[in-house]
């Protein structure tokens, strides 16, 4: 699948007519199938050239380096978690990955469990930083044509964000040396976030589930970010925009030794977010589907669903 690409310069920096244009253009995306690509983001490609290869630095080191990273207390939310510990929901099997996370970059002044850094791997800890602070502009400024779309005033979500536990996540998914009967790299899954931001990962394997039931493989070119609706989201509208389900799978044979390197950015509010479905996307055809639940207290019920806390 082509993904659909808009230009998000349109919204930033745009005529009135460029600014309606692209708020029509990702909430029909959303609406639809809950994924889009974005250009004119302004995360640069030697952002990311950079990015990739201190991730890498760090996910090529023995394991017993890897686990100094490990914080066992933090649920999976800072630092290191190795191979096999996460699960997709509903799934017993686990994924085949293991990953960084980090927070807000002013996590320590918030009070907020704090990032664990990694000095030893050379031009990590400032390049995860420049990364963070330039994907949490990125994801208030999609979440406010969000709110545009929804016809709700354009800082409705801002209070929350600004307050907000946005995650930066470092995906490995190691080469192996034979196609595993057990699971794949990553099993069917949705968001649990408002919204995701996904730089273009090293090797291909994210399909994403259409209406008619078929998995797509989904192509963007290399500077776009892919972007999607995760579950709060989905909530939050009462279904009108769509969690789509999405998977990483096995590459071929031919290439099954080879690791993957992704690095998704999770889009959370402040936890005492209501998710409450908003009036305006409850109606006689669209009856109320979700019980009232808080953003804290619905994260803590799918960390747990998915065998992180």
């Amino acid at each position: 699948m082509n993904l659909k690409t808009i230009n998000l310069n349109k919204f930033t920096k745009g005529s009135d007519i460029d600014r309606n244009n692209f708020v029509s253009d990702l909430g029909e995306a959303f609406e639809t199938i809950g994924f889009a690509a974005i250009e004119g983001h302004d995360f640069t490609n030697k952002d990311r050239e950079l990015l990739q290869k201190v991730i890498k630095d760090f996910f090529n080191q023995s394991d017993s380096s890897k686990m100094k990273s490990h914080v066992p207390t933090a649920k999976g939310q800072r630092g290191f978690t190795p191979f096999g510990v996460e699960h997709a929901k509903g799934e017993t099997r686990p994924d085949l990955k293991e990953f960084f996370q980090w927070g807000p970059m002013n996590a320590v002044e918030r009070g907020l469990d704090k990032n664990v850094l990694v000095s030893h791997i050379s031009e990590m800890d400032s390049a995860v930083s420049n990364a963070y602070n330039k994907l949490e502009k990125i994801g208030q400024n999609l979440m406010r044509a969000i709110a545009l779309h929804l016809s709700l005033p354009q800082g409705f979500f801002e209070s929350y964000l600004d307050q907000g536990h946005s995650i930066f996540r470092a995906i490995h998914y190691p080469g192996q040396t034979h196609s595993s009967p057990k699971g794949i790299r990553a099993a069917a899954h949705e968001d649990i976030n408002l919204i995701t931001l996904l730089m273009g990962a090293s090797a291909e394997g994210l399909e994403l589930l259409n209406k008619e039931g078929d998995w797509l493989p989904i192509h963007v070119t290399s500077d776009a970010l892919v972007i999607n609706v995760g579950d709060m989201l989905q909530r939050l509208t009462n279904n009108i925009m769509r969690s789509t389900t999405h998977r990483v799978v096995n590459p071929p044979q031919e290439r099954l030794h080879l690791p993957r390197f992704s690095m998704p950015f999770f889009v959370h509010p402040d936890e005492r977010m209501p998710l409450n479905c908003l009036e305006m996307c409850i109606s006689e055809n669209n009856p109320k589907a979700f019980d009232d639940i808080t953003a804290g207290e619905y994260l803590q019920q799918r960390l747990k669903e998915i065998g992180l806390a």
